[in-house]
């Protein structure tokens, strides 16, 4: 179907756009089928020869231009939007998770020394970093609920020490940048989290294992981490202490919309090898797609990707208003994981048997949005605090009525 553009995208935004997509068409996706594809990742040896293929391209971090503005969000949709359009788009133009999100926080509340010490390196694609904030089940500790955070840090001097586990912490292995949480033990803090900057690899940040996970999109995997009296000097904490949570809230909100925009241009993808199939194959005299029980998967897949980047657009508009709340980036994040999983599953149902083999990046679709709906909170985490909104917003109304 012809592409219709929204209103507000600048002839820059849309030009850095199509240039993405041949790339990543022409470029990167021969290397779907590259050995160095494992299930925990890219390896960081590919990785690294594709980013320098997009800085050869000039395409590495292309949402951030030289002068180090950004593109708007609803610019950034459509660009992270083709960046996806291969598992390992993202990866060479370097906006994918956690990194695209830990740039965006840092160039938010970090330092003119941070931003250079940390930030610049990573925009220009010389390592990735990781988010250290999930928590082992086991231990009791954080995960959709980030006030049950065990990791602690304290102060020593002009340094904080930093002891607890992680779990979950995506390109932890190989990444050259750590923002670690932690809640503060000193009174003053009253208990708050705290946000730093750490180098890795770190002695004090041991790897206690890799987890084997559904996906495989993302370098370095999902680890599990033990810190040990991690020493870090008290100018590397981002912004202030016991205000942990609300810089989370800065970066996770915009990041929820990026996964959508990343994983809706993996779907389109996926809708186009799905519906190639369907016209070739053919079965019972005809091709597959005049049969309505594939020809309507297809259809409604279209409706589907369709109304995923409405809602994508919509929430980008109103974050360039800066009045994104938790609520909108929880409806986008609901919607579209959760309506996108629907399209995976009925590209590999209209492949039948290719469709869960490996000979098309289908069935790593269905394993990527499968994982999703997870990751950066549940579904049911969101609809759960949608719902305690509507609760709140149903006594302002009688409250105003009396």
């Amino acid at each position: 179907m012809p592409e219709i553009m929204p209103a507000g995208l600048s002839p820059e935004a849309i030009a850095v756009a199509e240039r993405i997509e041949t790339f990543v068409r022409e470029t990167v996706a021969p290397f779907e089928r590259d050995p160095r594809c494992t299930s925990h990742g890219p390896s960081d040896a590919l990785a690294s020869e594709l980013r320098e293929l997009a800085r050869g391209q000039g395409l590495l971090t292309p949402h951030i231009r030289d002068d180090g503005s950004h593109f708007s969000h609803l610019e950034t949709a459509l660009i992270l939007r083709k960046s996806g359009l291969s598992p390992l788009g993202p990866i060479a133009c370097h906006v994918m998770a956690p990194d695209e999100g830990n740039m965006y926080l840092l160039g938010k509340v970090g330092s003119a020394a941070i931003k250079e010490r940390f930030l610049a390196p990573l925009i220009a694609g010389e390592g990735r970093s990781a988010f250290f904030m999930t928590e082992p089940a086991e231990d009791g500790g954080a995960g959709s609920d980030p006030s049950l955070m065990q990791t602690t840090c304290r102060r020593d001097g002009n340094h904080w020490i930093i002891n607890g586990r992680k779990a979950f912490i995506t390109g932890a292995d190989g990444a050259l940048v750590g923002i670690v949480m932690a809640k503060s033990t000193e009174p003053d803090s009253e208990g708050g989290a705290c946000l730093f900057l750490v180098d890795l690899p770190d002695p004090s940040i041991i790897t206690e294992r890799v987890l084997e996970t559904i996906d495989s999109s993302m370098p370095g995997g999902h680890a599990v981490i033990t810190i040990d009296n991690l020493r870090v000097p008290a100018d590397q904490m981002l912004g202030e202490a016991g205000e942990g949570f609300k810089y989370a809230q800065i970066r996770l909100a915009p990041a929820r919309l990026t996964h959508c925009m990343r994983w809706l241009g993996l779907a389109d993808r996926g809708q186009e090898i799905a519906t190639d199939y369907a016209c070739k194959r053919m079965a019972f005299g005809k091709p597959l797609i005049d049969h309505e029980g594939v020809g309507f998967m297809l259809a409604q897949n279209a409706i589907d990707l369709k109304a995923c980047g409405l809602m994508i657009d919509w929430c980008a508009q109103v974050l360039d208003t800066g009045d994104l709340g938790t609520a909108e980036s929880s409806m986008a994040k609901t919607f579209v994981s959760e309506t996108l999983f629907q399209v995976a599953d009925r590209c590999v149902q209209a492949m039948g048997g290719t469709g869960v083999t490996g000979d098309t990046i289908v069935e790593q679709l269905f394993r990527e949005i499968r994982a999703f709906r997870i990751y950066d909170g549940p579904t049911e985490v969101h609809k759960w605090s949608l719902a305690k909104k509507i609760k709140r917003d149903w006594r302002a109304s009688q409250q105003e009525a009396s």
